[in-house]
Formats: structure tokens, C-alpha cells, sequence
């Protein structure tokens, strides 16, 4: 193995969930036709002025403390100055010396336990907005370009980590927790086929040679589509690295930092461009915007908002429902409203093991196979609580659970009514006893052979009494005919 450390730190930039753009009153609605939802402030005519939207700040406040960043009483707006057709005003409307959060840090792990637990570090989380976006006809062979000024102004907040990842594995997991988090507090929908959540990566090595640490050139990846594609072109481009420094032994500061874009059908990245230093955008603040200050009563209220976060909502269900942390994880990636649901049918079962198994086998099954969410589940979560407390009590015998599981889904049946007109009746315990004792007088080889300490020959008396009552629970006739032989 090649004797090297991967240094990754992200840089995401989050859609928040505003009816309108950060500087006016333009809708951010996705999938509207090219150029149909723009005005002069967003595409920076001469005489507009922006206007704050105030839901996009408290938006950004949220997630700042949901990443436990620090909040500064005071920040301000700069103008970030470069061309580009898609960005029609020439410059665009960001923070720099004063973001508006900084210093947080976001915890990641993994129930496989791949990587150990850890913190990763938030620089800052720091609001602007989007530019257009250009669309490339490459491949018709006209080449031609056209620019949809849709998405300019769209109020985004660039969260940019530390360096603090070391595989692409690690990235995904950061970037898996950090979607969860923003979803569970409603800031964002996180979809990146909308173009609500974009990542870059800046990628480099640390390797030991000879005693000396050397940095390899920092790569900056951009053109990732998901999660999945991050991780591969992280790993992707740590061994890229140490191929060029084994060839030219470039160090960090021998050469500008490079972008390459990722090509996820090749698998490879491919360089596209130097990038620019924060001088080359020459950085001043925007006159036409004031400071703004965040009181701690703001901060406050919107820490008081945040509600249980992903990472305390998964130590709960281990420590109070038994729960391992894979099946913690399941749950809780599945939103706050499928947990609510299992919730709800703990408290009527009584066992968190037991609603966990039919919610992650059963209910996400159905929910998949139907693409319905879970408030469209035919069965309530009281109904599956109740379903779960009958098979533990044993008065629903567990050979017959999926029987009446599909009854009550296909014909939205109560529990009670699935099992009667399924023909199942409880049976009680005397009667019960009765028929293993007639069982056992009738098989004495079986009840030798349990005594002598084959306890698996105790089986054949559970079709036996199937036969004579098909209500009759498998594990229950077990149970009782090993403790009737015991008492002989």
C-alpha cells in the first residue's frame, strides 16, 4: 500500500427552502421555463436595489447552530467580483471577512464501524447567491451554449468544512449526516437532482518520506451528481496524486491550485482549469446592503427550533428501545415522520426490537414497492402496535403474523378483524396444556428422547398439534410440552 494520507475538506452549497430568491421577490420554484423567473435586481440592471429576504437569514441561523458554529453579533455583504456569462451582474453577492457563522463542528460515524467516530470541523457557513446556469450543446455538434438566469439569486449557504476527512468514504458519511440534519430541520430538501445541494472537494496528500511530511497540490473536484460519485472521485484522485508526485515530486506551493471536473461514466477526473485566489475576486462590501445583527434572543430562538437532531435521535432508540445502531440509523434516515410512526406503535407494543423488525422489513417494503409516503400506510401505527403485542403475548401465533399482516394491509382490517376472518382464535393457556399433555401421553418415545437431552425431538409434536388445532402457536406448544416433561 502506497504510504500516503487523503486530506479531503468539502465545500457544500445548500438551496434553503424560500418561497423567493435572497435579494427579491422572484420565485425559486424548480422546473419553470428558461428566463421566466427574473426581475432587474436579480439580474443586476442598472438602479435596482436588493432587498433582503429575512426567511433565507433565519434559514441560514438554524443550520449555523444545528452546527453547533459560532454566531457573530455582527456581519456584513461583500461583492465576490468575476465574469462569467451566467452571472450577468459581473460580481456576486456574498460574505468574506464576516461570514455570518463560523466554528462549528458535525459528528460522523458508522454503524459497519469502517472508521472510527469523529468530529469534523466547520470553518464557516456563510450565505450568497447563485449564479445562472450555463447549458452546454456539446454534444449535438453545434456547441452551442445557452444561459437560464432562473436560479441567479437564489439564497444558497456555502457550508465549508476543515480538511478533517481522510478517505472518500468519510466524506460520504459527512455528507450523509449533513443532508439528514438539514432535512430534519427543514431548511432544505437536499435534492441534488434539483440543484439544492452541490459539492466541491479539495483533495491533496500528506506522505512520509523519509521522515519528512510532504503536502502534494490541492486538487479542487467539482461536476459530482451524488454521494456516490464523491466517494469515487476522492478515491479516484488520491491515487491520481501520488501517481504525478511519484513522476514530477511536485509539493504543495510548487504550482496554483488546480479544478478538474469529474467524469463519472470514465471514472476519472479531468483538469479544467487554475483556480483563483480570494484576491483575484477583488472582495468588497456591497453598498446597497447593510450589516446585519443577530441578537442573542435570535440565537436562542432558533437553537429553541431545532428540535432532536439525527445523532440524538439514534442514541435514543439504543438506549431506550434496544435498538443496535444499524437499525438506529435505518430508522432515523428515514425522517422524522416515519420515526414518528414507530414511535407511536412502540407505545402500544411495548417492544421497540419487535416494531423495529416489521417497520424496516414490512412497512419500508410496501412503502418502496408503492412509492407512498408513510402517511398514506394503510395500517395505523396503533393497528401495527397492537398486531406486534398480539404476537408477543402469543395470541396471535407468530406462523401466521404475515397472514394477517397482509390482510390488514390489502383490506385495511383492524388486527382483530385480519385474525377473524382469517378464522384465528385465541387459544387459552389450560387449553392449550391440555392438548400438549395429551401430545406427550400419546408419544412417550418423544418424551424419553427429550429426557435423555434431545430436546429438538420435542418438534414432531408441533404439527401434531397444528392438526388438531390450527390455532395452536408453534412456540408456545414448544415451550409448554419441555415444561410438562420436566415436571414428569
Amino acid at each position: 500500500m502506497p504510504d500516503y494520507t487523503t486530506i479531503v475538506g468539502l465545500e457544500v452549497h445548500v438551496q434553503l427552502a424560500t418561497k423567493s430568491k435572497l435579494f427579491c421577490r422572484c420565485s425559486t420554484q424548480f422546473g419553470a421555463e428558461p428566463n421566466t423567473q427574473t426581475c432587474p435586481v436579480c439580474i443586476g440592471m442598472p438602479g435596482s436595489l436588493p432587498v433582503m429576504n429575512r426567511e433565507a437569514l433565519d434559514l441560514a441561523l438554524k443550520t449555523a447552530v444545528a452546527l453547533n458554529c459560532t454566531i457573530p453579533p455582527l456581519t456584513k455583504w461583500d461583492r465576490k467580483q468575476y465574469y462569467y456569462p451566467d452571472l450577468p451582474k459581473g460580481y456576486q453577492i456574498s460574505q468574506y471577512d464576516m461570514p455570518m457563522s463560523e466554528h462549528g463542528h458535525l459528528e460522523i460515524s458508522d454503524s459497519k464501524d469502517r472508521f472510527e467516530s469523529k468530529k469534523i470541523r466547520i470553518l464557516r457557513a456563510h450565505l450568497e447567491e447563485d449564479a445562472g446556469k450555463s447549458i452546454h450543446d456539446e454534444v449535438a455538434g453545434r456547441a452551442d451554449s445557452v444561459i437560464d438566469l432562473n436560479r441567479t439569486g437564489t439564497p444558497l449557504l456555502e457550508i465549508v468544512s476543515e480538511p478533517d476527512m481522510r478517505s472518500g468514504l468519510e466524506a460520504r458519511a459527512y455528507l450523509d449526516e449533513l443532508k439528514l440534519l438539514l432535512t430534519y430541520i427543514g431548511v432544505s430538501d437536499c435534492n441534488m437532482q434539483e440543484g439544492s445541494l452541490r459539492v466541491d472537494a479539495n483533495v491533496n496528500l500528506h506522505l512520509d518520506s523519509g521522515g519528512e511530511m510532504i503536502a502534494t497540490p490541492i486538487v479542487e473536484i467539482k461536476n459530482m451528481n451524488s454521494f456516490r460519485a464523491v466517494e469515487r472521485a476522492i478515491e479516484y484522485e488520491a491515487g491520481r496524486q501520488y501517481d504525478v508526485w511519484q513522476e514530477t515530486g511536485a509539493k504543495l506551493g510548487d504550482s496554483p491550485k488546480q479544478t478538474r471536473g469529474w467524469d463519472d461514466a470514465a471514472g476519472v477526473t479531468r483538469g479544467q482549469r487554475s483556480k483563483e485566489e480570494s484576491s483575484d475576486y477583488r472582495y468588497f462590501p456591497d453598498p446597497d446592503l447593510v450589516p446585519v445583527v443577530f441578537t442573542k434572543e435570535e440565537v436562542a430562538a432558533a437553537t429553541a427550533s431545532l428540535g432532536e437532531k439525527p445523532a440524538d435521535l439514534r442514541g435514543k432508540l439504543q438506549s431506550e428501545h434496544g435498538l443496535s445502531a444499524y437499525d438506529a440509523e435505518v430508522l432515523v434516515n428515514q425522517g422524522r415522520d416515519l420515526l414518528a410512526y414507530y414511535l407511536a406503535a412502540v407505545d402500544v407494543a411495548g417492544d421497540g426490537k419487535a416494531v423495529c423488525n416489521w417497520v424496516s422489513q414490512d412497512v419500508l417494503r410496501v412503502l418502496k414497492e408503492r412509492e407512498e409516503p408513510i402517511e398514506s400506510f394503510p395500517i395505523a401505527a396503533s393497528s401495527l402496535g397492537k398486531f406486534v403485542s398480539k404476537l408477543k403475548s402469543g395470541d396471535l401465533p407468530s406462523s401466521r403474523g404475515r397472514d394477517v399482516f397482509d390482510v390488514m394491509l390489502d383490506k385495511k382490517l383492524s388486527v382483530d378483524e385480519a385474525m377473524h376472518q382469517l378464522g384465528i382464535e385465541e387459544v387459552d393457556d389450560s387449553e392449550l396444556e391440555t392438548l400438549c399433555q395429551q401430545l406427550l401421553d400419546a408419544n412417550p418415545k418423544i418424551v424419553d428422547d427429550v429426557r435423555g437431552g434431545k430436546q429438538q425431538a420435542v418438534g414432531a409434536l408441533i404439527g401434531q398439534a397444528k392438526k388438531r388445532n390450527p390455532n395452536a402457536d408453534p412456540g408456545r406448544v414448544r415451550q409448554l410440552c419441555l415444561d410438562l416433561i420436566a415436571k414428569m
